[in-house]
């Protein structure tokens, strides 16, 4: 259940959450709400604010989830091969989802006006890769994996140097990601000169999904008490934060970039994030608080993909405008806002009733 309901807590900051909190900013006076506000925004190139959390959190989920879809389909009797085919096909049908998610209505006469690259296509390679290392290597060579991708990529940006630019630029324009991706990915990028989810950051990114295998196949050790789990993510996060924080005083902390002070950063978070819900939820027992947050994690495919295809706020203004028309103008956004919040979980909540799940 701690899971599912770090699941549903990180897609309800993705999927309207962050964006009511946003839509706070300057409206109560009160400084607090502003700086939590101000949160979930992106920094403009280097920097971190807590929005910038959010995915790397999901990617994170996804690989500890995996360790849990593995074991199940072992005990099932599927074969490595079996399993290699499922998630690639997976993977495959994730980057056509997210194919469809970034571009509809989708410029089929005009191919290089499509983007290619998405955050489902992102989890879908990330959750692949994750399955081959974690079917082949123990938890110690997985290890060394992330640490060879990791200075791999930080020495990959300080040593090629960039035509035009030289080796080591990390500014906007002059950093080797953005070059890559303007001479090979075709299509269209996000941010014109670069695309922060094209090809060269999905390596970088890669690692937070086989650090989540690491906490996922911890989570399942039964030589282990659940109190010495909790001891080992903390510890385990703790230090991986703090290794973060000192790299980005040379490699900047960049979600831009996926550097690897912030994939380490982020990682860190994540694994202290799933000590606390485990915590709280599976050890002290308060789970009741967890399902508001459950009943959307368990369905975080489809409100991902809602809120891309169904303009909740028009339904909320239609309904609830009536309510809050007498607040001030500022505040209508904030209430229409909540009230798109409140619909996705009630409709989220009878398809949880009637045990219907959207997954791949």
């Amino acid at each position: 259940m701690s899971i599912d309901a770090l699941r549903g807590f990180d897609m309800l900051l993705i999927s309207g959450g962050g964006t009511f909190i946003s839509l706070m900013h300057g409206k109560t006076g009160w400084r607090w709400m502003d700086a939590l506000a101000e949160q979930f925004e992106h920094p403009a190139w280097n920097g971190f604010t807590f929005y910038d959390f959010i995915f790397p959190l999901f990617l994170f989920i996804a690989g500890v989830s995996l360790t849990f879809s593995i074991s199940s389909a072992r005990d099932k009797g599927f074969t490595k091969k079996q399993i290699y085919r499922k998630v690639f096909i997976r993977m495959l049908i994730l980057i056509l989802i997210g194919i469809l998610y970034k571009n509809a209505p989708i410029p089929f006469f005009e191919p290089d006006q499509i983007r290619y690259v998405s955050v489902l296509g992102r989890i879908g390679f990330a959750t692949f890769i994750t399955t081959l290392l974690f079917l082949n290597f123990d938890w110690r060579k997985r290890i060394f994996w992330i640490a060879g991708i990791l200075l791999t990529y930080y020495a990959a940006l300080f040593l090629i140097p960039v035509p035009g630019y030289g080796a080591g630029d990390l500014s906007f324009e002059g950093n080797l990601v953005g070059w890559f991706d303007r001479t090979f990915m075709p299509g269209r990028l996000h941010q014109v000169t670069y695309d922060e989810l094209a090809i060269l950051t999905q390596f970088p990114a890669l690692c937070l999904t086989i650090f989540g295998s690491l906490a996922g196949e911890l989570l399942q050790r039964s030589t282990l008490n659940d109190y010495r789990k909790v001891i080992i993510l903390v510890v385990v996060g703790t230090s991986i934060l703090l290794l973060g924080l000192i790299w980005g005083l040379h490699f900047p902390i960049n979600k831009h970039l996926w550097s690897s002070s912030f994939i380490l950063l982020t990682t860190g978070m994540a694994f202290l994030f799933l000590a606390a819900f485990y915590w709280v939820i599976e050890i002290k027992g308060f789970q009741r608080w967890a399902f508001f947050f459950k009943v959307i994690g368990v369905n975080s495919l489809l409100i991902y993909l809602g809120y891309r295809f169904i303009d909740f706020n028009y339904t909320s203004e239609l309904l609830f405008s009536g309510l809050y028309s007498i607040a001030a103008e500022a505040w209508h956004p904030v209430f229409r806002a909540l009230g798109a919040l409140v619909l996705v979980w009630s409709g989220l909540y009878v398809m949880y009733r009637n045990k219907i799940f959207l997954k791949v």
